[in-house]
């Protein structure tokens, strides 16, 4: 995780999952394509042959739970030992706030301080970016500024996720309005500020114009209309300018953002396979995108899931050239289920493939042209070779 930026916005998993990121883990929920069952379905009975012994099956977690209703014990705490014992590393379970503030971040908002945070690699935890107008540049908290503590708490050698959750709190009582103090340091000072949260959106899509005829767009995650974004990005970038899709730490999101996505540079075609519980389903892009323009994929080890399957869909297509280092490697497929007590577990019942049959869950996307801290450059360097569009 040394050097990777975070956002620092939910989501959280739940009591020892694997990872906690910003939407890691979601390749589609039930509204993202009406492909997958909402969460009052009565489920499925097994994971597909490709996620055996890797996934909950629905059935068995929610009759723990039932069980521990009747019993009088909290049913949330039985799935979580169920889908611990599962294997299913990819699986979690929400309280029924924390999967209401996860739905809510897919809209493109979230509760917290406005702070972008990264690990070095002495592992101290820097600012590497504050949101204009939250409560940190409000405060005048900028970045390379040194993040010391959270509420008392030590955070050098602490993993970012760790960090990220103590920034946004408990996601059950950590609402707009709450405090947070951080011990910060900046050069030989050393000071502490008490934030309150705040009701923030994401700019989940950013665009900016580098010298030399070269737009980079860079999406931070799949939040509902990211993908009208880069259409609007794309139409409105000079025609001569070659386009750098910069998807480093993209940890996902919601699919149907990131079909429209691709659908900006192609023309219609596959975008990828996947199955659930054994049932072949695909996605296709929409005709009439930008087919000629040069294009670049800006990769690293943060990205993740969704990012993959629009990474994975363009190389395979022949429309953009990867640049970076080998994406994460999350290409399973989480279906939400409901509990008795109105928490959720979110279980993995399939995995999904590239447009030529490439399977992303554990082996990641390697880029056509690897490229470390200078990734921006060398992808601004391929986009040179590329040519002019016309």
């Amino acid at each position: 995780m040394s050097g990777r930026d975070l956002f620092c916005q939910p989501r959280r998993f739940r009591r020892g999952a694997a990872l906690t990121l910003v939407f890691a883990g979601v390749l589609v929920t039930g509204a993202a394509t009406d492909a997958f069952p909402d969460l009052d379905h009565p489920g499925h009975k097994a994971a597909s042959a490709d996620t055996a012994g890797t996934a909950s099956h629905p059935e068995e977690v929610r009759k723990a739970a039932a069980e521990a209703m009747a019993d009088g014990t909290s049913p949330m705490e039985a799935a979580e030992r169920a889908v611990s014992r599962s294997g299913d590393r990819w699986a979690a379970v929400y309280s029924e706030g924390e999967y209401q503030e996860f739905q809510e971040s897919l809209d493109g908002e979230y509760t917290g301080v406005g702070l972008w945070a990264r690990r070095e690699r002495d592992g101290r935890i820097e600012v590497s970016r504050v949101r204009a107008g939250s409560p940190a540049a409000d405060a005048g908290i900028r970045g390379g500024d040194r993040l010391r503590s959270v509420d008392g708490e030590k955070v050098d050698g602490r993993p970012v996720t760790d960090v990220v959750s103590l920034l946004r709190g408990d996601a059950d009582d950590a609402a707009a309005g709450t405090t947070v103090t951080l011990g910060l340091q900046r050069g030989t000072r050393a000071w502490t500020e008490t934030l309150r949260r705040a009701r923030l959106s994401t700019d989940s899509v950013t665009v900016r114009k580098l010298p030399g005829g070269v737009t980079v767009i860079r999406i931070a995650a799949f939040t509902k209309g990211s993908g009208d974004a880069v259409h609007t990005a794309v139409r409105q970038a000079p025609a001569a300018d070659g386009i750098i899709l910069d998807l480093r730490g993209n940890s996902g999101g919601l699919v149907t953002e990131a079909v429209s996505t691709a659908s900006a540079f192609l023309d219609g075609g596959l975008v990828a396979t996947y199955d659930v519980d054994g049932t072949p389903r695909s996605l296709h892009a929409e005709p009439g995108g930008d087919t000629t323009r040069p294009l670049v994929a800006l990769v690293d080890g943060g990205t993740m899931s969704a990012a993959e399957m629009l990474t994975g869909a363009l190389q395979d297509r022949g429309r953009a050239v990867v640049v970076g280092s080998r994406t994460f490697g999350k290409g399973s497929i989480q279906m939400p289920s409901r509990l008795p007590d109105g928490s959720v577990a979110e279980l993995t019942v399939g995995h999904y493939r590239t447009p030529s049959g490439h399977v992303v869950d554990g082996r990641g996307i390697t880029p056509d042209l690897e490229a470390g801290k200078q990734g921006l450059r060398r992808a601004e360097t391929v986009l040179t070779g590329l040519g002019d569009p016309s």
